[in-house]
């Protein structure tokens, strides 16, 4: 009778009644309370009811009658798991290998117990003994590309996921995990097209509208990531950065319509603690400073908290040249690649050890070489998770960790969240805050950051006496100027000229900008040709404000830096963005002889053009509102004697400028290093400070 009971609720249990099935092994039980079958029947029957408590104690009940029952120590192990109790699930699965050690099931059970103690390269051993007995094990294989993906072993996964649609074709989590190492393996193109099947089979869920609309839009196409957030919005209006990402990829292309009503419900989220936007992308929408530092604090604290086990504290490593770690994924042809190269080359390598740590592509050119052969080593780090690279830099006793990224393009922030070095520095990459405060200091000057602007500052200030940004004095000289004819421009009229991103185009400028046309008669706007869908709208606000489109001009990029610089020398003024300012495009306008209007505001970004101008000798041409930005404008456009002279003020100044003394740039920074070591090796916290002029 028992054993007819048996076969009946197993039945019930295969076909899915699992209420049934529990009431007739509760039946056997009764009557026969050591029925092994029944005990390890009822117990799995518990677990796939979400009963993992009650499963466990029928599992231990088997345990009792029959200490070494491999089931009862899978099923034991199975339920530990789900209560999230990962170490005793790996003892329990561990005492069943003694007992099947070819078990393919218990090699990816203990697989997946080793991952959720984050334990990750452990898990990936027992994965693949689990697919070496197995080939076909899916799901094996799809928890080893978790793991591997946890490890930043990104083409690994890549492989492991590609096993699991050999097997299986529309396996959703596999195309999703196929889609996370091809954006990380900057194989953009087709992570979309691995969204999009994910999308197919599973629905459009907010995470994959997010992923898939933020991976369009570093590929810029940006109506599509317009679309994808608009999308996610209408399901999930408050999703992490949704809303961030959307109004930026709306900057790209230069559609400001309901900008306003996006930045009170950004600004509204930011004051609530919501993340809503990333650091960056902000940086284009506010000039508040307090906002910005909010906005990075939420940052750090969701995507890069500090590690619960510091890789150090503070310690003297006693080095007769201390070592410098400039970590950054732009060694290469990138604005910051290009600021940097001359000041790696300054450096006195007889005081200190110079080391590159590359997050970035190895990319095959003169300047990468250059940059390679100006350190004492240069480490390829781009395949390391951040972790290995933090690991490395504590090993190799570092002193002096310098961030050149922030919150930009291959950034890593993770990394010094480990605190790997005594001191960590924030320099260059990102005008702000990072807003962590294993971050020791923010390289910067006193104009962009100054006096009492520190409190929005996670970092203490270390402020350069001239500008904080490096200009490389080379940039001087470059090809005679193109015949303006040759590049689409009226010969004899007012070019003025913009050559920033898009996304830095504010409303408010743009309408202050076509003030200044309307001006100045026959004028034309000189803009780099950023995306045809920008080009379209700022052609439709331009018509919108009385100026035709023979007004607004646009040029193609051009690779070369001196092409560059000669084809922007035949402008006549160079009108600076805000709340963004030219940072490393300000440089190249007064490198090619141009003067550049700004309007200085609140945050850093906002005075990074300033700066450069101070240090250049020319403070007159920064102003403080729009209405003095336009009066400027105009009337050095409408006085061509004035004009020529502050062209020929600017050609005086700059070769003997601060701007581009790159020697004494360089030593004013080493001097800073120097600061922040001395205060580290004697114990003292870090503390602003500015380096004597």
């Amino acid at each position: 009778m028992a054993e007819q009971l048996l076969r009946t609720a197993h039945a019930l249990h295969q076909s899915g009644n699992h209420v049934e099935a529990e009431r007739l092994y509760g039946d056997i039980l009764r009557s026969d309370p050591k029925n092994v079958s029944a005990l390890l029947l009822l117990g799995h029957v518990l677990l796939q009811r979400g009963a993992p408590s009650e499963a466990l104690s029928q599992f231990d009940r088997v345990l009792a009658i029959e200490p070494r029952s491999a089931d009862a120590l899978i099923g034991r192990g199975a339920a530990l798991s789900n209560l999230a109790r990962h170490a005793e699930a790996l003892a329990a699965f561990d005492q069943a290998l003694e007992i099947r050690p070819r078990s393919p099931q218990l090699h990816s059970n203990r697989g997946n117990a080793l991952l959720a103690l984050g334990r990750g390269a452990d898990a990936v051993e027992s994965y693949q003994r689990a697919v070496a007995l197995d080939p076909a094990y899916v799901d094996a294989w799809c928890n080893r590309g978790i793991a591997l993906l946890r490890l930043s072993r990104w083409a690994d996964a890549l492989d492991s996921f590609r096993q699991v649609l050999l097997h299986r074709p529309n396996h959703a989590d596999a195309w999703e995990g196929s889609a996370a190492a091809l954006v990380q393996l900057e194989r953009r193109a087709e992570a979309v097209a691995a969204y999009d099947k994910v999308i197919e089979l599973r629905g459009p869920t907010p995470e994959l509208l997010y992923n898939r609309g933020n991976t369009q839009a570093i590929l810029r196409n940006y109506d599509a990531a317009i679309r994808d957030c608009e999308m996610l919005l209408s399901l999930a209006p408050d999703y992490p950065y949704a809303r961030g990402v959307l109004a930026h990829a709306k900057m790209q292309i230069c559609d400001w319509r309901g900008l306003e009503q996006q930045m009170e419900k950004i600004g509204e989220a930011l004051r609530s603690g919501q993340p809503v936007i990333s650091p960056f992308n902000l940086k284009a929408l506010s000039d508040d400073p307090e906002q910005q530092l909010r906005c990075a604090e939420l940052w750090a604290r969701h995507q890069c908290p500090p590690a619960v086990a510091p890789l150090i504290q503070t310690c003297d490593y006693g080095h007769r040249r201390p070592k410098i770690a400039y970590v950054s994924g732009d060694f290469g042809n990138t604005a910051v690649g290009g600021l940097m190269a001359p000041v790696f080359a300054c450096h006195d390598r007889s005081r200190f050890e110079m080391i590159a740590v590359s997050l970035g592509p190895a990319e095959k050119s003169a300047l990468r070489e250059q940059l390679e052969s100006s350190f004492d080593r240069f480490m390829d780090a781009a395949a390391m998770s951040d972790l290995g690279i933090a690991s490395w830099i504590r090993d190799n006793e570092i002193d002096i960790a310098v961030d050149l990224m922030g919150f930009t393009g291959h950034c890593r922030s993770g990394i010094f969240a480990h605190r790997p070095a005594p001191v960590q520095v924030n320099f260059v990459g990102f005008p702000g805050s990072l807003g962590a405060r294993y971050f020791d200091y923010i390289i910067a000057d006193a104009l962009v950051i100054p006096p009492g602007d520190q409190r929005h500052y996670a970092e203490k200030t270390a402020l350069l006496p001239d500008c904080y940004l490096p200009a490389d004095p080379a940039r001087l000289k470059h090809a005679a100027p193109p015949a303006r004819q040759t590049l689409g421009l009226p010969g004899d009229a007012i070019v003025f000229a913009s050559f920033n991103n898009s996304y830095k185009f504010s409303p408010g400028m743009f309408a202050c900008w076509m003030r200044i046309l309307q001006a100045t008669k026959g004028s034309v706007l000189w803009l780099s040709q950023n995306n045809a869908s920008a080009r379209a709208n700022l052609l439709r606000e331009a018509a919108a404000q009385g100026v035709g489109p023979d007004r607004i001009l646009f040029a193609a990029p051009i690779p070369a830096i001196d092409d560059h610089l000669a084809r922007i020398s035949v402008a006549d003024l160079f009108l600076d963005t805000w709340p963004y300012n030219s940072h490393s495009t300000a440089i190249d306008a007064l490198s090619a002889g141009v003067p550049l209007i700004t309007m200085a505001g609140n945050s850093f970004a906002s005075r990074v053009a300033a700066s450069c101008l101070r240090a250049a000798g020319l403070p007159e041409l920064v102003t403080h509102s729009l209405d003095e930005y336009e009066t400027l404008a105009v009337g050095l456009a409408r006085d061509s004697e004035r004009l020529t002279n502050t062209k020929r003020k600017l050609a005086r100044n700059l070769p003997l400028s601060a701007l581009f003394d790159l020697r004494k740039f360089t030593r004013n920074l080493e001097a800073a290093f120097s600061t922040m070591l001395q205060r580290s090796n004697s114990g003292a916290a870090p503390d602003s400070f500015t380096v004597p002029g």
